[in-house]
């Protein structure tokens, strides 16, 4: 019965789906906007560092996509940084685990001034589906939180729409 099925699997196509079309003219009036935002703020791009605490890797996913040829996150003036040192913006997902916490915080300790946290996704807000298991805490408490973006996992233009408001709330202070 089981070599029937792995057979019949071996002569299937791939069931695949199309990637969701972008809406171009919602994509354009964001990138002008947040160009706009991070030259008025910082006089020039804006650094991000993720750091991932844990979780399903929901919002991991979502961050690649981010990067991907559809939203093309350098067009908009973003671009992801390996080192804290380089970063503006520090975007956490998951549910910091007890393990990620001190990483989490040194990477923040690492950071330049101006930094901004952003918790991305519920996990990293409340400990999502997480929330009072053993291995980890009710998300990012033990450092400044800016900006929360929810969702499990929030779409690619939840977190451009949310990196925006979080430059755009912050143009005018210091």
């Amino acid at each position: 019965m089981l070599s029937l099925k792995l057979l019949q699997n071996l002569w299937k196509r791939p069931e695949a789906r199309a990637f969701p079309p972008a809406q171009a003219e919602i994509l354009a009036a964001l990138q002008a906007r947040l160009q706009e935002a991070s030259q008025r703020r910082l006089g020039r791009s804006l650094a991000v560092r993720h750091v991932d605490t844990g979780g399903c890797g929901g919002c991991e996913l979502e961050l690649q996509a981010l990067d991907s040829v559809i939203y093309d996150l350098s067009r908009f003036g973003l671009s992801f940084v390996e080192s804290p040192r380089h970063a503006d913006v520090l975007l956490v997902t998951g549910p910091v685990t007890h393990n990620m916490k001190a990483g989490m915080e040194r990477a923040y300790a690492a950071m330049g001034q101006p930094k901004w946290v952003v918790a991305v996704g519920d996990c990293a807000i409340d400990g999502g589906v997480f929330q009072g298991s053993y291995a980890c805490g009710n998300g990012v408490t033990t450092i400044p939180v800016d900006l929360v973006i929810r969702g499990c996992p929030p779409t690619p233009h939840q977190i451009l729409e949310g990196l925006l408001t979080l430059l755009e709330a912050n143009a005018t202070g210091g």
